[in-house]
């Protein structure tokens, strides 16, 4: 059995929306993916370090870190094997950027209502993050 790592980011504006992304890649069963931004570290990256990258590549979009949301644990199969991923999410204030500045893994990047976020992404571990995310921007963390 292998493992995966990998960090990600729920990006907040000051209207409350969250950049999602759709990735080139499709689910499993062919569908699209409404996501979060997220990928491995580079090298030496920290989990934060890669989360900041990650967004910045994948979303156009500039931040900085708030605080860890805590991880996403799931399985998956890749070419007949079971892989165990884990997938810690920063809290990130948006600084500056554009969403259509975003790379080539990503069909399209845009704003959302964090409310609708939490209710729309595909994956529930992301949803769960988007909703910490949202509860502690009201507790004014």
């Amino acid at each position: 059995m292998s493992s995966e790592f990998s960090a990600g980011g729920v990006v907040l504006n000051d209207a409350q929306e969250i950049v999602v992304i759709v990735p080139t890649r499709r689910a499993s069963d062919g569908s699209r993916v409404l996501a979060l931004p997220k990928g491995h570290p580079d090298g030496s990256e920290s989990p934060a370090q890669a989360a900041l990258r990650e967004v910045r590549e994948e979303a156009g979009v500039e931040a900085e870190v708030v605080d860890s949301l805590g991880e996403v644990r799931y399985w998956y199969q890749r070419d007949g094997r079971r892989i165990a991923k884990v997938v810690e999410f920063f809290r990130l204030r948006y600084i500056s950027g554009d969403v259509d500045d975003h790379d080539h893994e990503v069909e399209h990047a845009r704003w959302l209502s964090a409310s609708e976020a939490a209710e729309t992404l595909t994956y529930a571990g992301e949803r769960d993050m988007v909703r910490e995310a949202l509860l502690r921007m009201q507790r004014g963390l």
